[in-house]
């Protein structure tokens, strides 16, 4: 028997949660809520194929080619002017295309973190950005969202007594609970970033998804050179492209470079060329309103069957992105509601692992993006079954 001998790394490294409950949900008499995936009958397919086919007959040999790490240069600069809606001054030059955001989460790790280093996270915070960094074994520390964004107070306090390296927050409809930033919460986190030096990893996948209430800055524009901006194309095009970007002060962008080369070199040119061409024929504002009218009514159609069906429970209420979350009595355990909800043919995920200490069970995220009414109507009388149930064997 063949015996290995794995990194601390990778030992210390939880599988993802959410990865593991979709083998769970794969049954097609199963309505879930589970997934932070995109609705697939938004993708814009032939759009996207005339795309690949015009670059492929008109420049397909380079494309197949290598290409520079810092990624195809009309793809940053589209990215660049994409910021001015912000009046915000940013220079292709401070654009690096990672293989979506995800990578940029891990470089963020290489370019900072030691092992035993100390982050700041949200309270809850997203998996993906907790896995991530959980790689370089930082130690990490929370800090509690308030209705109007990061407890300012206490991340002073947090950063400043364990010289945290950075906070890693999502300002617009965070993963999981869908709250959004004041921009008085903004503008002070700006004010603080200068302040103390201190350094904010910006993500930013849910902000162009606003159906509710009006656009606001991001952090950066108040600490440009303290914040590191995260974006990406999968929610607001394709996930499959594996497409995202960072925004960084000019003064990491080397250091940046290495981490991308030691990586994976580039990021798909051909898929770079791809989007581009696509970005070039058609309106990403028209797409983007095609999504943000279903996502605001399936939003809507849920808030409301959960009124109706669970009136007792606690859920937030999102101007924008893909997640409710949900609070349930202080005693409950969302996980042990999972595997009855499960039995009635409903799916969500469980809170747990959106924590990275001081782990809260009484949680549970749910998506709207996927399912249609009828669906979503159906799915939340299940859940006011199962949450019958389970209170019963309490």
């Amino acid at each position: 028997m063949n015996q290995y001998t794995f990194s601390d790394a990778i030992n210390n490294t939880s599988k993802s949660f959410i990865r593991e409950i979709l083998k769970v949900t794969q049954s097609d008499h199963i309505i879930s809520f589970a997934g932070g995936l995109p609705n697939k009958a938004l993708f814009p397919v032939k759009q996207i194929q005339a795309a690949a086919n015009k670059v492929l007959e008109e420049d397909g040999a380079n494309v197949l080619q290598y290409s520079t790490s810092e990624g195809y240069l009309p793809l940053r600069q589209w990215i660049a002017d994409r910021y001015r809606r912000y009046n915000l001054t940013i220079s292709p030059e401070q654009i690096l295309i990672t293989s979506g955001s995800q990578q940029a989460l891990d470089l963020i790790g290489k370019l900072f973190l030691n092992v035993g280093d100390n982050v700041v996270v949200e309270h809850p915070s997203y998996l993906g950005a907790i896995q991530a960094f959980q790689m370089y074994q930082p130690r990490f520390h929370s800090v509690p969202l308030t209705k109007d964004g990061i407890d300012l107070e206490k991340l002073n306090q947090v950063y400043q007594q364990h010289q945290c390296k950075f906070f890693y927050g999502v300002p617009n409809f965070q993963n999981p609970t869908g709250l959004t930033y004041s921009r008085q919460n903004r503008q002070e986190l700006g004010e603080w970033l200068n302040r103390t030096q201190a350094i904010m990893i910006e993500d930013n996948p849910y902000g162009e998804l606003r159906f509710m209430g009006e656009d606001l800055f991001p952090v950066y524009k108040w600490a440009p050179e303290r914040t590191i901006m995260l974006g990406s194309f999968s929610k607001i095009c394709s996930p499959g492209l594996r497409l995202g970007w960072m925004v960084v002060p000019e003064a990491i962008m080397d250091k940046l470079i290495v981490a991308k080369q030691a990586a994976d070199l580039h990021t798909s040119y051909l898929t770079q060329r791809i989007l581009a061409q696509y970005l070039q024929d058609n309106s990403m504002d028209e797409h983007i309103s095609k999504i943000k009218a279903a996502y605001a009514h399936q939003r809507h159609v849920m808030v409301e069957a959960l009124s109706a069906e669970l009136p007792e429970i606690t859920a937030t209420h999102p101007e924008g992105g893909m997640f409710l979350w949900l609070t349930l009595p202080e005693n409950w355990s969302a996980t042990d509601l999972f595997y009855i909800a499960i039995r009635h043919g409903v799916a969500f995920v469980p809170g747990e692992p959106f924590f990275a200490n001081e782990i809260h069970k009484n949680h549970l995220r749910m998506s709207y993006c996927t399912a249609d009414e009828a669906e979503i109507r159906e799915g939340i009388r299940r859940l006011s079954a199962a949450i019958s149930e389970y209170r019963q064997s309490l």
